[in-house]
């Protein structure tokens, strides 16, 4: 077992830049190996999730070539912290919708339910045989949500346990199209079932309970696909010639930046810039609870990269900060800022209750059950519900030795809890972070010494 050891920080100066983002780097892979022709991915997350999605298509019969960026080569010189956000690009050729090939073998999705989801309403629409598998952790989470609907659409699917679990066997093509309502807001499922759609006889139709990220529709359109977004409703029709190829930077991840902003909240005297991060408004939910908190975070030089709006974040410690209630409306828009919502719940006067997050029992770890378990042995005082948690504030947390679940964004923001504990706050198997983040305890040591 590995473990790392955080103190108590004084302040956190200076700026960064996070690791791309690992949803639109997990879609621009697919997604251009969909395309009939070659595609340029700059500045992709080569973290251990879209490496397991390159391999996929690898899988699949695509050609993908790593190669070092020019940007990359300006940056050897300098802090080997921010080296891993700008280490490559990819050249995808793509085999068009209907070019890949049956693979040879079992597809291992690693730890990523986006892979496994999204690639599943690919298989679907493909007249071969396959079988998706992955890790332990990805073992556990539920993939009935997309076998279900995708079974509307005229797939042949098994899988584990009455069908609910990897692995799962896929004999796809001659889908036709449906009209679903999904009981759960879930950009993995709706993904799928979009790409589905593009091979299916009519036009698909999926309503949404709640509104979830669009990096989906905002890329496939771009590339040419007819999909029609109406309030909560999205119609997908099957694709009338190809989709284009790309050439798309990846901006900065705002889950990967959320630890930062926080820890910029609640760690006294500091100021931290955040550079280079998307802001679609899909994923920023996190940035309306800190403002009804009280905290304070700018948004500077606003632009547009590859289709999606980007900005830089500037945090500083908030002289003060209000406990709020968060609802169902909210969580699609912070679903992977939950954790790190949790310490920042920890220094707001009152109780900050959050609810509606019943999904997050079924990520990579039950996330409700190892927040609330983790900061009690902090000293925080909480209440566990079913689909959510109430935090008591002004909390004066204690260091103690914390589990990372295997979950990334659990060990991450107990190391933001650790920024403001008395003591020395031990993490066990804290290399879970590569999934997500590499770098993050690099960029950490070098804010805390600026």
């Amino acid at each position: 077992m590995t473990r790392v050891l955080i103190h108590k920080a004084k302040s956190l100066k200076g700026e960064f830049t996070p690791p791309p983002d690992k949803s639109i780097t997990h879609r621009a892979i697919m997604f251009a190996s969909l395309a009939e022709g070659k595609s340029i991915i700059r500045n992709p997350l080569m973290a251990e999730d879209p490496i397991s999605t390159m391999n996929a298509m690898r899988a699949l019969g695509v050609e993908i070539i790593e190669q070092q960026s020019s940007r990359a080569k300006e940056q050897q010189s300098k802090d080997a912290a921010t080296m891993s956000c700008y280490n490559n690009e990819l050249i995808i050729y793509g085999k068009g919708l209907n070019g890949l090939k049956e693979p040879f073998d079992v597809i291992n999705c690693g730890n990523s339910g986006t892979t496994a989801r999204l690639i599943s309403g690919i298989l679907a629409g493909n007249p071969f045989f396959s079988v998706l598998t992955g890790d332990d952790s990805l073992k556990q989470r539920p993939m009935a949500r997309v076998i279900n609907p995708l079974r509307q659409m005229g797939a042949v699917i098994s899988a584990r346990q009455g069908d609910k679990y990897l692995p799962m066997a896929i004999r796809g093509g001659s889908l036709k199209a449906i009209r679903y309502e999904m009981p759960v807001a879930s950009a993995q499922v709706k993904s799928c079932l979009i790409l589905a759609g593009l091979y299916a006889d009519g036009v698909t139709e999926i309503i949404e309970p709640q509104r979830s990220r669009d990096h989906t529709e905002r890329m496939l359109r771009s590339m040419g696909a007819a999909i029609e977004v109406e309030g909560l409703k999205i119609r997908v029709r099957p694709l009338s010639s190809v989709l284009s190829p790309v050439d798309i930077t990846i901006p900065g991840d705002f889950s990967s930046a959320s630890f930062f902003i926080v820890a910029g909240l609640i760690v006294p005297d500091s100021e931290i810039l955040i550079k280079n991060v998307v802001l679609n408004s899909t994923r920023t939910g996190l940035l309306e609870v800190i403002k009804k908190m009280g905290g304070e975070v700018r948004i500077e030089n606003m632009r547009d990269v590859s289709g999606e709006p980007v900005g830089d974040i500037y945090v500083r410690t908030a002289s003060s900060l209000k406990a709020v209630k968060v609802g169902k409306d909210l969580m699609p828009s912070m679903i992977d800022e939950f954790p790190v919502l949790c310490v920042l719940a920890t220094q707001a006067e009152g109780i900050t209750e959050i609810r509606g997050a019943e999904e997050l029992r079924v990520k990579e770890s039950d996330r409700i059950t190892a927040m609330a378990t983790e900061l009690k042995k902090m000293k925080v005082e909480l209440k566990e519900y079913p689909d959510g948690i109430a935090i008591k504030g002004r909390s004066s947390l204690k260091a103690a030795q914390v589990d990372s679940y295997n979950d990334h964004r659990i060990a991450m923001s107990l190391a933001i809890a650790g920024l403001i504990a008395e003591g020395e706050t031990v993490i066990n198997n804290p290399e879970c972070v590569d999934i997500s983040f590499p770098g993050f305890f690099s960029v950490l040591e070098k804010l805390m010494k600026a």
